[in-house]
């Protein structure tokens, strides 16, 4: 889906605010606080959603970096790769996501990768975030808050952000001078070092370091994600001038001594002879620092009370990386090794996060070891030192209560409790209260966080014994029977990908899902008969599925034992006897047009002969070769007959991910289209079409080539109609209706439209949708890296 920039738009009475703790005034920042031109405020109707929830699942999801507040505690935020960021609330022990109203919906999305978050060691209400995706999405955004993360203004930056590319747990890239707060410096994957003296407002390269930019070449040929600058250290007591055991100097002045660590492939880019670097001048000149390895990674560098830094090299770049790796404590001078891993001695295990508390001697150290799989006798998985590195112990493996190992890529000792420390994982977060005791209980702390990827969703008839399907990025299928407690009932795959489910109308306990398993990327067929109690495999694969896997795929029942299974960038084919064999349909396959391409199927809830069927042509640049194209089966999905009438209205031809097709349950034939910029409807099984004069496509500044920068309508969904409507199902839509992208509802029909949604619930663009048939007003939908999310 393309993802173009848009302002969020943020209070007046905030911003002004906001903008004046930065040192400026609203007035002189209108680029980054101005209302859109397509964006909107409004009083909710009564038609609105009143309340929007997340589905319980837990967790999920990479959690890449946590960020204490260094003297305010239980301040502490969590940044994660595709799901924006979350803040710590300590009286209901939960997590409160805060990027959920950022920006104008799809446009959004990408900045939902949060790569660095700093904090304002003087003010713990402020707050600083960079986000953006991938490094190839282009430059990234620096958001501000002087509330702790409730509201949001923006600036644009100069460089480009990669949330959730590799390496993606180092830092923090941003840090926030304690002695000047108004002075900010960010350490960018591509193009070295920048510096703000304006709170963030502005951004000049640091050309006395260097003022060397990756060219794309440079990035490809380290395999697409440079790690660039990884780290910025000012050498300054954090907690202020008052603080700790030594003051900082010079209050009200620019710290003077700064550290920054140099990835090996900016270092050769930019022709610098080292991989980690100081000032003593604050900025103004470098000098090259005399490590004892060169060319790792210094993902994690953390400062002590005393001045004594401690500081982690290893060679890959993360998450998880393995070995080898060292930590050593380093006094501005001399380095002094305090542990080490190394694939000769027999272990192939990294380290990614470090953290200290205290000072001299009795230095508490916790440190990360990564790619450490398992808990057994001798696992490492943290490593925590109590007299300054000589003498280590196991606080995590083989101890009480849960553990999380792999991805140990950021360890934190919390500044206001030395026992409790936290450290992030492949699946969330997880932490101890006890880390003094001999065996500390460790316990995953998750609860508000949700990150899992949806990639499908689907709901059954009313009455049915479950909720939804949900088929989601390495979590797999799942059966939900209660929105608030985790899900149990999934085919027991493991790690792995659902791509689609469906279940027969006529017989709901009857599912069906799709996906991959992960680890040997093989394609997976799966069915239940009892609600997803008991699970077993398709005796066999239909043709193309083995070979395309990936999330283009999608399947449709139509009857217990009888499935439509489309495989991406195949000729869909069916089954008649639940997977023992299956036999092409007549639809045409489709290449690949340097994307996956596939069909989105429904079935006719009404008519179980009647299958639907559409290509969407692949991608915007496909257009001079094909067009889209809808296809109906009145025998049960074995044979296709095209809509001529449909194609020669011309819909847009655009990717997989940015159309939808659904069939109203209450009616035969009654079928609904979102074309990526359209809304089209028929209710005679596809003989012909009306289009809907309602949803239209944004084609502002961002637009780029053929590719709009909002799509008018992605996604359609059907659930249970209003109390004495019109028509037999309320219709859902997202989409762009008179310049204004949201979640849309019709209770006649598609006659009316109301806007569902409003600016606080953005969610950075919804991907999937599903509409409750037992409740009016309820559907189910993922947000950017937000898992699923429903309404009352």
């Amino acid at each position: 889906m393309n993802r173009k920039h848009h302002v969020h738009v943020v209070m007046p009475v905030l911003l002004t605010a906001l903008l004046a703790a930065c040192g400026g005034s609203s007035t002189d920042s209108a680029s980054s606080s101005s209302p859109s031109k397509f964006a909107g405020s409004r009083q909710l109707s009564a038609t609105d959603a009143t309340t929007w929830n997340s589905v319980k699942f837990g967790g999920g999801g990479y959690v890449s970096g946590l960020i204490f507040h260094p003297t305010s505690p239980h301040v502490l935020y969590a940044r994660t790769d595709i799901g924006g960021a979350y803040r710590w609330n300590q009286k209901t022990s939960s997590w409160t996501p805060i990027t959920d109203g950022l920006g104008f919906g799809a446009a959004e999305s990408r900045f939902h990768g949060v790569e660095s978050i700093a904090v304002d060691p003087t003010n713990d209400q402020l707050v600083y975030m960079a986000t953006g995706m991938y490094t190839f999405e282009g430059n990234g955004r620096l958001y501000m808050s002087s509330d702790r993360g409730d509201h949001w203004a923006h600036v644009d930056l100069p460089f480009p952000i990669g949330g959730n590319n590799a390496g993606r747990a180092m830092g923090e890239r941003l840090m926030v001078d304690p002695n000047l707060p108004s002075t900010l410096l960010y350490g960018s994957r591509t193009a070295g070092l920048w510096k703000s003296t304006d709170s963030g407002r502005t951004w000049a390269q640091v050309t006395s370091l260097s003022g060397a930019t990756m060219t794309q070449d440079q990035v490809n040929a380290v395999g697409g994600s440079a790690m660039g600058v990884e780290l910025v250290v000012y050498d300054t007591d954090i907690r202020g001038p008052h603080k700790g055991n030594k003051p900082a100097k010079d209050p009200g002045a620019a710290t003077q001594t700064i550290y920054a660590a140099i990835a090996p492939d900016y270092a050769s880019a930019a022709g610098l002879s080292a991989n980690l670097y100081k000032s003593g001048n604050g900025g103004a000149s470098w000098t090259a620092v005399s490590t004892p390895v060169s060319g790792y990674h210094i993902p994690h560098m953390a400062r002590a009370d005393d001045g004594m830094f401690y500081v982690v090299f290893t060679q890959g770049a993360g998450p998880g990386a393995g070995g080898p790796a060292r930590l050593y404590k380093f006094d501005g001078s001399n380095w002094t090794l305090l542990k080490s891993e190394d694939p000769l001695n027999g272990t192939n295990f990294g380290m990614g996060g470090v953290s200290v508390s205290g000072s001299g001697a009795t230095t508490r150290i916790a440190l990360g070891v990564s790619n450490s799989w398992g808990n057994w006798n001798g696992q490492q998985i943290v490593q925590l030192s109590d007299d300054g590195g000589k003498t280590w112990r196991e606080i995590e493996a083989m101890t009480p209560g849960e553990t999380a190992s792999g991805w140990v890529d950021d360890v934190e000792i919390d500044p206001s409790n030395p026992d409790h420390v936290m450290h992030v994982h492949g699946g969330g977060i997880i932490e101890t209260w006890n880390a003094s005791a001999a065996k500390p209980t460790w316990k995953g702390t998750i609860t508000g966080i949700e990150e899992t990827a949806a990639i499908a969703v689907a709901t059954p008839p009313a009455g049915a014994p479950y909720l939804f399907i949900n088929s989601s990025g390495d979590v797999g299928t799942w059966v939900d029977t209660d929105l608030t407690t985790t899900p149990t009932l999934n085919p027991g795959l493991g790690w792995s990908n659902g791509n689609s489910a469906d279940m027969a109308w006529s017989d709901p306990l009857y599912i069906a899902g799709i996906g991959v398993i992960n680890a040997s990327n093989s394609a997976a067929g799966y069915w239940s008969g009892d609600g997803g109690k008991t699970w077993a495999m398709f005796a066999s694969l239909p043709q193309g599925a083995a070979q395309n896997t990936s999330g283009e795929s999608n399947l449709v029942v139509t009857a217990r034992n009888k499935a439509v299974w489309a495989p991406a960038n195949s000729v869909p084919s069916y089954t008649t006897d639940n997977g023992a064999t299956w036999t092409p349909t007549n639809l045409p396959a489709l290449s690949g047009v340097g994307i996956n391409r596939g069909y989105r199927l429904a079935a006719d809830r009404r008519n179980p002969d009647k299958v639907y069927a559409y290509n969407s042509g692949g991608a915007w640049w496909n257009q001079w070769s094909d067009t889209a194209h809808f296809w109906y089966s009145t025998d049960g999905g074995h044979t296709f007959t095209e809509s001529a009438a449909l194609k020669g209205m011309s819909p847009m031809v655009t990717g997989f991910g940015n159309v939808s097709l659904a069939v109203n349950p209450n009616a035969e034939g009654d079928v609904w289209l979102a074309d990526g910029n359209a809304m089209y409807h028929s209710t005679d099984s596809g003989g012909t079409w009306t289009k809907l004069g309602n949803f239209t496509s944004l084609w502002g500044s961002g637009a780029t080539g053929f590719v709009p920068e909002v799509q008018g309508a992605t996604l359609v969904a059907l659930g249970k109609a209003a109390p004495g409507a019109s028509y037999s199902a309320a219709i859902y839509v997202v989409g762009a209706v008179n310049g204004q992208w949201g979640v849309y509802r019709s209770d006649d029909g598609g006659g009316n439209w109301t806007r569902f949604n409003d600016d606080a619930h953005q969610y950075g663009g919804i991907g999937v949708m599903a509409a409750d048939q037992n409740s009016y007003g309820r559907i189910y939908f993922s947000g950017t890296g937000r898992g699923l999310l429903y309404t009352n």
